[in-house]
């Protein structure tokens, strides 16, 4: 049986994505106040511009060349967490765990926002 969508949010990679920059923006209010400006909204705004882009897409769907476009937009924000996930961590703001958690995180909504876009049919038709 086919999943039918009614929204954004009933997307597993729009799901997975909220809950990591939730998560991130928690995990960053422990980071250093002269980090505040730099290092932390980098992280901040790169994790939360992922579910923002999935919703803005999810939009503009009945467009599929948009929705595409938007889709990559996410994915390459999510290679953009992963390299301030490592300068967090070779700062010593995140311990090697947490570091692992998140990249594997942003690792799977990664590899969830590629199946959209190899399957993009399901999602603009």
């Amino acid at each position: 049986m086919e999943r039918m969508y009614r929204g954004f949010k009933d997307l597993r990679v729009y799901q997975a994505s909220y809950s990591l920059a939730m998560e991130m923006y928690f995990e960053t209010k422990k980071f250093p106040s002269e980090e505040r400006f730099s290092l932390t909204d980098q992280i901040r705004c790169s994790t939360r511009s992922i579910p923002a882009n999935l919703a803005e897409g999810w939009k503009k769907r009945q467009y599929r060349k948009s929705f595409i476009s938007k889709v990559i937009d996410c994915l390459g924000e999510a290679g953009e967490v992963e390299v301030w996930l490592d300068f967090a961590r070779d700062c010593g703001y995140l311990d090697s765990g947490r570091h692992r958690h998140f990249f594997q995180g942003y690792e799977e909504v990664s590899k969830m926002l590629y199946g959209m876009i190899q399957n993009e049919a399901r999602f603009t038709s």
